[in-house]
């Protein structure tokens, strides 16, 4: 499967994360025909992704953008822990979904993004207050933390069992199976599941094939030696 960079518009923050947010960030690095493709190109790009998922504001991206422009090694520095946050979440999917217990410094990544939360804080309004946040600290740690939430929340009061990864080997995209049998195996069906039902129709027709070349074989052997 294929991530349309294009197809996500723009938002505004948003206070709640979904699990499809937090699998599509883990799809940011994906195979295309078993060649990997890392979509977080640079901090700017990866900025932008964060923005149009509303875990940054717009504003804190761009102060975040003018301070790295002249501080690029900062910049180098943060995008170097975005993916690695998204390295170690991937490795806790596939744990999930292999049944084996994930590799501990993985664990102590995705441990030490969930603490840089935001603060949810009640505030004063016309008709008595609501439900409000602040952020503290750096806004990438925040985005990051907010974007882990998700895989968090499903382990505990989910259903961890749900989270596949594409069967394919040349995709390997990670989605939850909301389907009713719950044995969904492919990202898609007419992609990647229809690659795999024409790759068995050609290994079914080949095994057919077999015998029957074995067979013409044999008797053209012992034709030649009756003759």
């Amino acid at each position: 499967m294929v991530i349309d960079m294009l197809m996500v518009t723009p938002g505004t923050h948003a206070h709640d994360v979904e699990l499809d947010d937090t699998f599509d960030f883990l799809n940011t690095y994906e195979l295309q025909d078993g060649v990997p493709i890392d979509h977080l190109l640079d901090l700017s790009i990866a900025l932008d992704w964060f923005v149009n998922r509303g875990v940054i504001h717009m504003e804190g991206a761009d102060r975040i953008r003018a301070i790295y422009e002249s501080r690029p090694a900062m910049g180098e520095r943060d995008l170097s822990k975005i993916r690695s946050v998204r390295r170690a979440m991937r490795e806790l999917a596939d744990a999930i979904v292999e049944g084996r217990v994930p590799d501990s410094a993985a664990l102590a990544t995705v441990n030490r993004a969930l603490h840089a939360r935001q603060v949810i804080e009640l505030v004063a309004s016309a008709d008595g207050c609501i439900v409000d946040h602040r952020h503290v600290g750096d806004p990438i740690d925040d985005a990051l933390a907010r974007i882990t939430d998700p895989l968090v929340r499903e382990l505990a009061d989910g259903h961890p069992d749900r989270i596949r990864v594409c069967a394919s080997d040349t995709c390997r995209w990670v989605f939850y199976d909301g389907s009713r049998s719950g044995r969904r195996r492919w990202c898609d069906m007419t992609t990647c599941g229809n690659r795999a039902k024409a790759a068995r129709h050609r290994a079914k027709a080949r095994t057919t094939d077999a015998p029957a070349t074995s067979s013409s074989g044999e008797a053209k052997v012992q034709a030649q030696a009756q003759a």
